[in-house]
Order: C-alpha cells, then sequence, then structure tokens
C-alpha cells in the first residue's frame, strides 16, 4: 500500500487519508536456494554475485513487491549487482527454484515445506530475531545489513475518525493480540504480533513511504501516475 503512490494511479493518500490504529503482526521473509547449490552461506552467494555480475539469477513473488525492493536494497547495501525474475506467485516462484530455473527465491516462509524436505536452503531471514522454525539462517542485521522487512500489517480507520473512536479500537485490538490463541495462531505462519500504537503507526507510515520512494526511483521503477 505505501508504495503505490509511485506506482499505480490512485486518488487517495495512503499518509493523509487513513487514521492509522494498530499494527498487529507481519510476514516472515528469506532467501533460499536449492539444496543443491553451490552456496552454503550468505557469503557463499555474495562472493559469487561479485564475481559475476548481473548473472545470478533470483525470483520474487513480482516486481515491486517487499521481497523484490528488499533483495534489491540488500544488494545495493552488499555492491552486488543481481539479475531479478518476476513470478505470478509463490506456487510458480516455489516451483522454478526447485526445478533448477532459478539459482535463489526471496519469498514468505511458505517455501517452509520444502526446506523441511531437505530440497531447499535458507540462506538468511529478514526479521528482528532468528525464526524459531530456521534457527541456524542468520537474520539481515546479523549479517551486517541495517534492514528488517516483516511487511507489517494493521488495522486502519477513515480519516477523521473521533479520537475516541481510534483509542476504543486500538484498545481492543491489543487485549486481543494478548490471548495465547492468538499468538499461536501467528506462529502456524511463522508470524510473530508486532505491536505499535497509533502514534507508532501513523510515524511508521509516514517513513516507510519516504523510504520506499527512494529505492523505487533508485531502480528506475517509478511509474507517471497523473
Amino acid at each position: 500500500m505505501f508504495r503505490l503512490g509511485y506506482t499505480t494511479k490512485i486518488n487517495w493518500d495512503p499518509i493523509k487519508d487513513i487514521t492509522y490504529v494498530i499494527n498487529v503482526t507481519g510476514y516472515a521473509f528469506g532467501i533460499v536456494v536449492p539444496a543443491s547449490s553451490p552456496f552454503k552461506t550468505w557469503a557463499d552467494f555474495v562472493a559469487y554475485a561479485k564475481a559475476n555480475p548481473g548473472k545470478l539469477t533470483y525470483g520474487s513473488t513480482g516486481t515491486l513487491t517487499s521481497p523484490h525492493l528488499t533483495t534489491e536494497i540488500v544488494a545495493q547495501k552488499a555492491g552486488i549487482e543481481l539479475q531479478h525474475v518476476p513470478y505470478k506467485g509463490s506456487a510458480d516462484l516455489s516451483l522454478a527454484v526447485l526445478s533448477g530455473q532459478l539459482m535463489a527465491a526471496a519469498d514468505s516462509t511458505g517455501f517452509a515445506p520444502q526446506v523441511e524436505a531437505g530440497k531447499l536452503r535458507v540462506l538468511n531471514t529478514w526479521g528482528e530475531k532468528r525464526l524459531a522454525k530456521f534457527p541456524d539462517a542468520p537474520t539481515l542485521k546479523e549479517l551486517g545489513y541495517d534492514v528488517v522487512q516483516n511487511s507489517p500489517f494493521g488495522i486502519g480507520a477513515p480519516k477523521g475518525t473521533p479520537p475516541e473512536v481510534v483509542k476504543k479500537l486500538h484498545d481492543a485490538f491489543k487485549l486481543a493480540m494478548e490471548e495465547p490463541s492468538y499468538v499461536a495462531a501467528l506462529g502456524r505462519y511463522d508470524m510473530l504480533p508486532d505491536y505499535k500504537s497509533s502514534a507508532q503507526y501513523s510515524q511508521f507510515a509516514k517513513d516507510t513511504v519516504a523510504r520506499e520512494k527512494v529505492i523505487i526511483e533508485k531502480l528506475g521503477l517509478a511509474k507517471p501516475v497523473n
């Protein structure tokens, strides 16, 4: 949503037209390679990419998705050039990397069954902490990149929603986030509670819109929207 203003003609503003109530969670992402890949670690991946600029192929679930943009941010920080191949969804992407059409894939942890079956290897994950399901896979921060990406999402209301209504909604959802059943449900998808208050969520939205603008323009992917 935060990057729509740079890529699509819309008649609303992601900042001005939404009252941010509470952030509740986010997805878990990472980069995987086939189990047969010579890339045993992220260091191997980077070394190959530096020696072979533009030849290391990776796929994502589409141009301008969080997996695509985050991988490009990391590539810039690492000083490497990758060849991005967009796919329509995780199923097609998974098939491509499993069949060797791609050297790597950036996606949410829908790849977990293939990792657990020994068909894919996780090189890194993108959260604040390592994922319990992949304890040996380092985070981007551990690898030296100041990057955390979980594509967080939460609850919003129309602009102009009275503060007392926002507070009531916020308090109700925050209470629900503390329920063990909520935490357990998220855990099935490698997701964690990610609380942001109304003020924090609003500031996060502003910061994200600004950050997305920089990377989209740097990649030359901004589209005329007027």
